[in-house]
């Protein structure tokens, strides 16, 4: 086993071919189960696809990062209560993709989990770098603080997941970036569980993306919670890891709280926009409606694929100002990501705009 989490370590990529090829060789049967077992879903007001699709690929991302996940725990290199949480998050998600869970019922669920891994596995951030002359946090307002960012996060990928390959293509992105940080970080078995994390992603992103017919599979809540889970704890690890100056200036993130921000942009942005609208519009930030980004831009016209690669395009955009700015102010990497995003949705509800009132003078002539 120690030779095993060896070789692992020292080729982190590697671990992305195995969970790829496992990925293949479970794909087929994980269709087969759902629509043997009528696990589909239909259009509905949230969704924006047409006919009946399988919608638990999350059992396939799940089942080609058991073994990985299962060596890193034998050989201690994964704390049992993330794992437990890991494996609870899969099972909340599959039962709301088979019977839909109420919202109350899903935060609850989604808080059991928080508590194996903030609590149990102690990944937690400890300190806030100095914003507002604050450092190392008390435990209480820790726990407080990492739930918080625990639940934004968890959700915020939830609810971005609405047209195909959205979510895992935004996901392997994040995990790339914090995947080679880890590595060239030389925290390797950080790095082995994002690299794994990849390599599942990319069979779903094909079949969800490129699949046609009887090949096309949905993430469901049983996929997008266990990423934004994983997600949570690399971003945590992340911070905490950057909390302490190193001498090495390209890796080090001073400001590692607007860098995590700046790399998972477009989710946490959306969410936060979006739930201030209905809030405005006095309607409850849990009601459904088709106000995302995404959704959006399909009102534009654009087609699934060309939404995905857009925001994906923009994603690696967001990356290069968090790699290129990491040595400014907080204040204004925070100051200039947000006028970004501002400026992105002012545009396209611009074209919105354009768009409708074209088609009303259409109808009136």
């Amino acid at each position: 086993m120690e030779q095993t989490i060896g070789f692992l370590e020292r080729f982190p990529y590697l671990t992305s071919l195995i969970t790829f090829i496992i990925g293949l060789i479970t794909m087929p049967f994980v269709l087969n189960f759902a629509k043997s077992r009528n696990m589909v879903v239909r259009p509905n007001k949230r969704t924006s696809h047409t006919g009946s699709v399988p919608n638990i690929g999350g059992l396939n991302i799940f089942a080609s990062l058991m073994l990985i996940f299962i060596i890193m725990l034998i050989g201690g290199k994964m704390r049992p209560p993330f794992f437990i949480g890991f494996c609870l998050i899969f099972i909340i998600g599959f039962i709301d993709d088979r019977l839909v869970l109420s919202a109350y019922w899903k935060i609850v669920g989604e808080t059991l989990c928080a508590f194996f891994l903030i609590y149990f596995a102690d990944i937690r951030i400890t300190s806030l770098y100095g914003i507002f002359g604050i450092y190392e946090l008390h435990p209480m307002i820790s726990y407080a603080l990492s739930y918080l960012a625990y639940m934004v996060i968890i959700n915020a990928l939830n609810l971005i997941d609405g047209v195909d390959g959205l979510a895992s293509g935004l996901s392997i992105l994040y995990f790339l970036f914090f995947g080679i940080w880890f590595l060239l970080a030389g925290i390797t078995y950080y790095s082995v569980i994002c690299f794994a994390v990849i390599g599942s992603l990319t069979v779903f992103f094909l079949y969800n993306v490129f699949g046609r017919s009887k090949r096309k599979i949905f993430m469901g809540d049983s996929g997008s919670l266990m990423l934004g889970y994983i997600i949570s704890a690399t971003v945590i690890i992340f911070l905490e890891k950057n909390k302490i100056p190193t001498d090495d200036s390209i890796l080090y993130f001073p400001n590692a709280p607007v860098t995590v921000l700046t790399v998972i942009f477009i989710p946490i942005f959306d969410v936060f926009r979006v739930s201030i609208t209905r809030l405005k519009n006095k309607k409850s930030i849990l009601a459904a409606d088709k106000n995302h980004i995404h959704h959006l831009l399909l009102r534009l016209g654009r087609s699934h694929k060309q939404v995905t690669f857009l925001l994906l395009a923009i994603t690696l955009v967001y990356f290069f100002i968090a790699i290129v700015l990491k040595d400014y102010s907080l204040w204004v990497q925070l100051f200039i990501i947000l006028l970004i995003g501002c400026m992105i949705i002012f545009i396209i509800w611009k074209f919105i705009n354009i768009k409708n009132q074209k088609q009303n003078n259409e109808t009136l002539n």
